[in-house]
């Protein structure tokens, strides 16, 4: 009975220690802030706070007067450079036609220059009337990415400026999980490996693949002090707190019902099944409890495929 009790302890202490899992999760998104590429008043708004859009949605316009007006000059002005160039391509041609008896070859140089002048003139009217154009669509902000307007603060008659953020978008496309193991644990955790990750309130788990593993976290003990000195933090020799390593997790599936919201909490566990390919229920059983012994006794052992390194 000591003897199980004892087999039992080291297991459970195994579990607990050295099993790929952590309750230190969290559910992340990619989130698009969204700036106009113009400025003005907003005249008009079109979503509300956490409506769903589609890329290519309109969530807001600007007053598009000022842009009008500037489109309609830059075409007026477009067609008067037209006009120009066409009459100073005549007059270049009608000399250039004439003998040396009526004109002179610097006349004609004079005229030849005036029309290549012209239609200059006429190719920079052009990209100002693209540019114009371009500015009265701009009018329109719309979404990037599809997805849930967040936190939506604007309303009409604020000024809208460019470059600078009014809107945010949550991309429903990009949600991940990641895991912080511990540093004991990254033994048992392999790239391609099946997640699990259990939402606190949710019974069924989402279901993910370990997509990849971070290659560096913060070292305080690398920053420089007093006098560019490096300030070591003291630790205790027989108890260290062990480092976290964030592993991305690549969301497979999500039970009907359960919402991805970012930032909620997840317990996530890594399942190994590469043992459970081969033999029956016993065979299974008995390959991971003498694993399990292995690792009290001698220390987790990493896989050579786990993490495969960089060219």
């Amino acid at each position: 009975m000591l003897a199980l009790a004892g087999l039992a302890a080291l297991l459970i202490w195994d579990v607990y220690v050295n099993a790929p899992w952590t309750r230190d999760g969290r559910i992340r998104v990619q989130v698009a802030s969204i700036a106009p590429q113009v400025s003005g008043q907003i005249t008009e708004i079109r979503v509300v706070d956490n409506q769903f859009v589609r890329e290519g949605d309109v969530l807001y316009v600007i007053d598009t007067f000022d842009f009008k007006v500037a489109l309609d000059t830059s075409q007026a002005i477009l067609r008067q450079k037209a006009i120009d160039l066409q009459v100073k391509r005549i007059q270049s041609e009608r000399r250039m036609r004439l003998s040396d008896l009526a004109t002179t070859p610097e006349e004609q140089q004079v005229f030849a220059g005036n029309a290549n002048q012209a239609q200059a003139a006429f190719d920079a009217a052009q990209q100002q009337v693209a540019q114009a154009d371009i500015n009265l669509k701009r009018t329109q902000v719309r979404s990037p990415v599809n997805g849930y307007v967040t936190n939506l603060l604007m309303r009409v008659g604020d000024y809208a400026h460019a470059g600078a953020t009014n809107i945010s978008v949550i991309d429903a496309d990009s949600y991940w999980i990641d895991g912080y193991f511990e540093e004991t644990k990254m033994a048992h955790v392999c790239v391609g490996m099946r997640a699990e990750a259990a939402l606190m309130g949710y019974r069924d788990p989402i279901l993910g693949l370990v997509e990849s593993v971070t290659r560096g976290i913060s070292v305080s003990n690398a920053a420089p002090s007093t006098q560019g000195l490096p300030s070591v933090d003291p630790v205790y020799t027989w108890v260290r707190l062990a480092q976290r390593v964030p592993v991305r997790l690549k969301i497979t599936n999500v039970p009907a019902g359960v919402p991805l919201v970012s930032g909620m909490t997840v317990t996530v566990t890594i399942r190994d099944e590469r043992a459970s390919d081969s033999g029956g229920w016993l065979h299974r059983h008995f390959h991971n409890l003498t694993n399990r012994l292995s690792n009290v006794i001698h220390g987790p052992q990493g896989s050579p495929d786990c993490a495969p390194r960089g060219r």
